[in-house]
């Protein structure tokens, strides 16, 4: 019933410097831009999902929201929103799960980059079912325009969006069982903790239990790690636009390498990763 993630949204203070932020690091020109109801909104999709910069607007409660939220957690990574084939089914599936969906609504947004228009429809569910995190569920009636490239060495896609979790058992439950996501991996080192991998489209949803971090309520959105075709060249680009990167280095996973970014993200803990092409 979930075909994929959509989107995730990144709250920022001033969206002109959101905007700047993420044009440097993804090398990719902003696809949709919208102002209403107290927020400012871009949009820059890419291969596989869109990155959603959020800021406040004037005033209003939505730019109160915003603001007390920043306030509260600072910049950084706000909700996941996923899409969906037939958004009744799933307004239903998440029902009967007691994930206390609210009504389906319609929404439309008018890209003023262009004056064209999309609409959807959604739903979310209830956060403290969803141990804290917020989701968005969209059924889009129509594809958003691609971000065309800013630069050279452009990321493509999103490779896996992390969550971090002080109970794995309810996290699995709730990735897998109750949302549906198939679990890809599922691995426990002495050092690092347990990892659970849920593909979510061709991407993966990260589930991370660190080894001795407090036990909480809530799980958090914790990092994105970017999809680049030449991990060197884009090392390189975002290194002349004077942004900290670590060195490259080979991932955890067999047959990638990867790199962090240390600044340059909007709070956002970020990592690079290039994937070794499989044989014909």
């Amino acid at each position: 019933m979930i075909t994929g993630l959509d989107h995730v949204v990144i709250l920022v203070r001033d969206i002109e410097v959101g905007v700047a932020t993420y044009q440097a690091l993804l090398a990719r020109k902003p696809a949709w831009r919208n102002q209403s109801d107290g927020a400012d909104s871009v949009l820059f999709t890419l291969d596989n999902m869109s990155v959603e910069l959020l800021a406040p607007s004037g005033d209003g409660a939505a730019a109160d929201r915003i603001r007390g939220a920043i306030e509260a957690n600072g910049e950084g990574l706000a909700s996941l929103c996923f899409r969906v084939s037939d958004i009744v089914r799933l307004h239903r599936r998440l029902d009967r799960l007691a994930l206390k969906p609210e009504p389906i609504a319609d929404a439309e947004s008018r890209n003023t980059l262009s004056d064209a228009s999309l609409a959807w429809k959604r739903t979310r569910a209830a956060t403290e079912a969803t141990r804290g995190v917020r989701m968005f569920f969209l059924e889009m009636a129509a594809e958003r325009p691609r971000s065309d490239p800013s630069g050279p060495a452009p990321i493509t896609g999103l490779d896996h969006v992390v969550i971090s979790t002080t109970d794995s058992e309810r996290a699995a439950a709730l990735y897998g069982a109750r949302l549906g996501l198939d679990m890809a991996l599922d691995r426990s080192h002495p050092d690092w903790g347990r990892l659970m991998f849920f593909r979510c489209g061709d991407l993966i949803v990260e589930v991370v239990h660190r080894r001795g971090a407090e036990t909480a309520a809530r799980d958090s959105l914790w990092g994105l790690s970017w999809r680049v075709d030449d991990i060197d060249a884009t090392r390189s680009r975002l290194l002349a636009a004077g942004l900290d990167i670590s060195e490259v280095r080979t991932g955890r996973k067999p047959g990638t390498r990867i790199a962090t970014v240390r600044n340059g993200s909007c709070g956002v803990p970020t990592v690079l990763l290039e994937r070794t092409p499989r044989p014909a």
